[in-house]
């Protein structure tokens, strides 16, 4: 019988041969190219059982070629900080809050980024375990529960959707152990509390800004947002329509480095040095671009974002006494826009400087101090304010639904987090068992 000739190995098909280099070899064709030619990944072992382990790395591809899970050519050799990066700017950010962007990009540059930057994707899917180190640094750093917490979520985020779009094989995040977050319990003011602070809120100029927060539950950056014209005194119905917030100055100019290049710290702080409090800032490196509050063109400071959820658009129906209230607020801003005359700053805002620029939150929250401490009330944030607010429907046996409606939630679970028994309702069901048990 003749004898069959040889032929080269079919297109697409798997080969494994010994190389004139004495190492074993295969080529696996995983698909096509960003430009067009085959994906053709190269594997190679030299030494005792080479080509055992040639044949298990060739099935190993196969199978994820089979089953569409092979990452991509271009993130064979991709770093975590490569992938990171490109994550939060190019998919995460279009598409979020710019709060919840400034916190994914605070924890990849501060914390991710320095530990598991240099890492190739590749093989940190593999190993689990180094998340959970940097938790356990962070730990060891003196960082809080929630930063920790916070650090997971931003990691977790960015690996799954490097698995959905086959940057990596394996999740790591379906095995690591999140960190351990204990809920801390906030203690909302009591009544007599309450009515002490209103009682000092009367005396401050904007106090009303704060009677909003303890009675409807208002947020920070919704209050400090209010229109006039977001108001209707027939029905006196208050609408929440958008919250004022803070955001980090970026350049807005074509060369950040070059715009404000007498910025730039070129020497080290003369020791000892009396213009930092705290630790000395480093010189600024070449092609800083850092800097742009002082660009002419920056973008950022304040501006007005939508509220947190499609519930957080509502519309409340003030108590009569604190329509009164703001009746009252709207009479002193006018005495105030007549004082100023033409420094006045024209606006809707229901809450101004002396000048008629709207408050900002740094002043908006030092005035909350400074009121606890003129009512000779206990420290608390002013969202815990929101939390009294809550409570206080409670105590009144305001159906739940209603409660969401008024302070703009969107999910029962958040309710959970915001209701809390106080002792004022522990009396009154103290009371009621008197009443059925003991007849008094």
């Amino acid at each position: 019988m003749a004898r069959r000739k040889r032929t080269r190995t079919a297109n697409g098909r798997s080969t494994i041969y010994l190389g004139a280099d004495g190492c074993w070899h295969g080529r696996v064709t995983m698909g096509i190219k960003d430009n067009g030619k085959p994906d053709r990944r190269h594997i190679k072992r030299k030494g005792d059982g080479a080509y055992d382990a040639v044949v298990e790395a060739v099935q190993q591809l196969e199978n994820q070629r089979k089953e569409g899970v092979q990452p991509t050519p271009r993130d064979k050799s991709q770093t975590v900080a490569e992938w990171l990066t490109y994550w939060l700017e190019e998919i995460a950010r279009p598409h979020i809050r710019y709060k919840t962007y400034e916190g994914y990009e605070n924890d990849i540059r501060k914390h991710l980024v320095p530990h598991i930057g240099a890492h190739k994707m590749a093989r940190i899917q593999h190993e689990p375990e180094r998340f959970e180190k940097i938790y356990s640094q962070l730990a060891k750093a003196g960082l809080g529960q929630y930063t920790r917490n916070h650090v997971h979520i931003t990691a977790r985020a960015a690996f799954r959707e490097a698995k959905k779009r086959k940057v990596i094989t394996e999740n790591p995040f379906e095995i690591v152990k999140a960190p351990r977050v204990e809920e801390e319990e906030v203690d909302p003011y009591e009544v007599e509390e309450v009515r002490d602070i209103l009682e000092a809120a009367l005396q401050r100029r904007n106090g009303a800004r704060f009677v909003l927060a303890l009675a409807i539950g208002t947020r920070k950056g919704e209050s400090i947002a209010f229109r006039w014209s977001w108001l209707n005194k027939k029905t006196k119905v208050l609408r929440v329509r958008r919250q004022r917030q803070r955001h980090t100055y970026e350049h807005g100019c074509a060369d950040p480095a070059a715009c404000v290049s007498t910025r730039h710290k070129i020497k080290p702080c003369r020791q000892p040095c009396r213009s930092h409090k705290r630790k000395c800032p480093p010189p600024c490196r070449p092609g800083c671009v850092k800097h742009a509050m002082h660009c002419p063109e920056r973008i950022g400071g304040m501006v007005d974002v939508d509220v947190k959820s499609q519930a957080g658009r509502r519309g409340v129906r003030l108590p009569d006494q604190l329509f009164d209230l703001l009746m009252d607020h709207e009479k002193t801003q006018a005495a105030e826009r007549e004082l100023a005359g033409d420094a006045w700053i024209e606006n809707d805002f229901m809450f101004t400087q002396p000048n008629g620029k709207p408050i900002d939150p740094r002043s908006d929250h030092n005035e909350w101090k400074a009121l606890l401490t003129a009512a000779g009330v206990r420290d608390a944030r002013l969202h815990d304010a929101r939390h009294t607010a809550a409570t206080v429907l409670l105590i009144l046996g305001v159906p739940l639904p209603v409660v969401m409606e008024i302070m703009g939630w969107s999910n029962a679970k958040v309710a959970k987090r915001y209701l809390h028994v106080i002792s004022t309702i522990q009396v009154n069901v103290a009371a009621q068992l008197n009443t059925l048990l003991w007849g008094h």
